[in-house]
């Protein structure tokens, strides 16, 4: 792909993994724009997560297809553009693609304890609580090497971009997204 045509990527993975902070600075990375998927759930969404309820396939479908919308219109106008979006499910993936076949998907992992840690300390979010990560993590369908790059979290968020840029780097080269 030239740097013309822009590029999409979705950085994806469960709450408190680092989605904002790391799609914020991959997009300038790239040259991009970044977009944050929770901005875009139905205010009954977020009334539901935060009372620590998990969001179901129903919640999250015209959720997913909005994202998908704004994907599209990214790549109609060879826009680079960043979105954080869980995407826990192939089929959450699959909605997202309808906006761009080419959509890369950067899934940021980490141990339990970790993730705990940083849902923990947070302060102003709607996402709460050990119940909802673990309806998380068993909802997870880690996605494989064919569907995305893989950065681990446990590294300071300098590390964690450089990882996730030079992942996709080598996976452009090839031309494999």
């Amino acid at each position: 792909m030239s740097e013309s045509e822009g590029r999409r990527v979705v950085v994806m993975g469960v709450s408190s993994c680092g989605k904002t902070e790391v799609g914020q600075r991959l997009a300038t990375a790239l040259g991009g724009r970044f977009l944050d998927g929770d901005d875009y759930h139905a205010p009954e969404s977020v009334a539901k997560m935060s009372r620590g309820e998990p969001l179901t396939d129903d919640d999250r479908a015209g959720w997913l297809a909005k994202l998908a919308e704004l994907i599209g219109a990214a790549r109609a106008q060879g826009e680079t553009l960043v979105i954080g979006c869980s995407a826990l499910k192939r089929r959450y993936r699959d909605t997202l693609r309808r906006g761009d076949d080419g959509l890369t998907f950067v899934h940021l992992a980490g141990s339990r304890e970790l993730l705990l840690q940083r849902i923990q300390s947070r302060q102003a979010h709607f996402f709460k609580g050990e119940a909802m990560l673990d309806s998380q993590l068993e909802t997870l369908e880690a996605p494989g090497e064919d569907e995305a790059v893989t950065v681990d979290i446990a590294g300071t968020m300098d590390q964690v971009v450089n990882e996730a840029v030079l992942k996709l780097e080598k996976r452009a080269l090839r031309g494999e997204f």
